[in-house]
């Protein structure tokens, strides 16, 4: 698991050689059983790089790393909960590996004077931890899911009573007792949303998807308070008796799937609508770093085919698309960078700013394929603001 910490650890390192290795291995659907297909692409990769770093000149600070990762990747043997990330950079005695969910856009290896951070966008903004009830008339497990895993923290049961061997005189009996069950059951339903709604004050329950019987769904559904429900992702058909922690574990990943995805069409829609009528968004390379520089920036969209060369000032951190020896804010001297990209991301991680990736959406790679929602707008009043909306 990474955390933004690790981010801005892996942002603040430099090397002037263009030794800093970043690795990524993305799990695959196996074609056989013997698992190999990853193992041997992770290989390939890392003879690739081997080969560019003898002939750029960068065998002897990169080799050591390389030959340590090409160990690793013989030991890979198709795990597919997980993907893998490594950065390292011998020089300055650097070594990181990190467990992903399996979700970055693919396999690969780089070699640069910066750590590639731009694959961690994909994995960056991802839904808090979710509580996953799978629940019938009678038993309720609870599973706590997080970072594409799942496990079982709670299974408690309300037993039904069982009804006698008589009906009893014109049937009063079996009315009466059927009654009796039912009210058993409502109050069955009732225990597990006040148990969701504690886990949901205690922050344990953020977002809430359910696992039922579609004709329980109706029982269970009105007793849900309305806080819990208002964070309820969506739910899934399963058999509360049969159900598999793996069985849930795909339901769960494809409902946060979903949701995460019609998110980000959200959040375009409003970037680009914002942007269009000069309200709280930005869109463009330049402005994006004029919001960034300048504290604006609340959420980050960062396209998969983004593509930016600039500088980077070596003293103040300024990014800007104009390449000059000299910083235009402080005068220190700038380095020429050929990707924006893994600089940005350090910058916003820095600042806070939430990031979202977007593997390809067509709108966004009309605007350059990044921009940004704001907080505010330094260059408009309050009052400009609401003329704006």
């Amino acid at each position: 698991m990474i955390r933004r910490e690790d981010i801005r650890e892996l942002a603040d390192v430099y090397s002037e050689d263009g030794c800093a290795l970043s690795f990524y291995s993305q799990p695959s659907t196996p074609q056989n059983k013997s698992h190999k297909e990853e193992v041997i692409q992770a290989k390939d990769l890392v003879r690739e790089a081997l080969r560019e770093a003898e002939k750029n000149g960068k065998n002897k600070c990169a080799r050591a790393d390389l030959d340590r990762i090409l160990k690793i990747a013989e030991e890979l043997h198709g795990n597919q909960a997980h993907a893998k990330a490594i950065f390292a950079c011998s020089a300055q005695g650097f070594w990181h590996e990190f467990e992903l969910p399996p979700q970055l856009p693919g396999s690969s290896l780089l070699v640069n004077q910066r750590f590639h951070l731009r694959p961690l966008a994909a994995v960056l903004h991802t839904l808090s931890e979710v509580c996953v009830a799978v629940v019938d008339r009678q038993r309720a497990r609870l599973f706590q899911a997080s970072q594409n895993e799942v496990s079982e923290r709670e299974d408690f049961e309300s037993p039904v009573p069982r009804r006698g061997r008589s009906d009893g005189f014109a049937g009063y009996d079996a009315g009466h007792a059927e009654r009796h069950v039912e009210h058993e059951v409502m109050h069955h339903f009732k225990a597990v949303a006040e148990r969701l709604k504690e886990l949901y004050d205690t922050g344990m329950c953020a977002n809430l998807i359910v696992g039922c019987r579609d004709e329980t769904w109706p029982e269970l559904e009105p007793h849900l308070h309305s806080y819990v429900r208002q964070h309820l992702l969506g739910r899934f058909s399963i058999d509360t008796g049969n159900a598999r922690v793996e069985q849930v574990r795909e339901e769960t990943a494809r409902i946060l799937s979903q949701t995460e995805a019609n998110q980000r069409q959200e959040l375009i829609r409003e970037v680009l609508g914002e942007a269009q009528r000069n309200g709280r968004g930005v869109v463009g390379l330049r402005r994006v770093l004029q919001s960034l520089e300048t504290g604006e920036v609340q959420t980050l969209l960062l396209g998969g085919k983004f593509r930016g060369a600039g500088i980077e000032c070596t003293n103040c951190g300024h990014l800007d698309l104009h390449i000059t020896d000299a910083c235009p804010i402080c005068g220190k001297p700038t380095r020429e960078l050929s990707d924006l990209s893994d600089a940005i991301m350090g910058a916003a991680v820095r600042k806070g700013v939430d990031i979202v990736y977007v593997e390809d959406d067509p709108d966004l790679d009309k605007v350059g394929n990044i921009g940004a929602l704001l907080r505010f707008r330094a260059d408009q009043s309050t009052n400009d603001l609401k003329k704006a909306v």
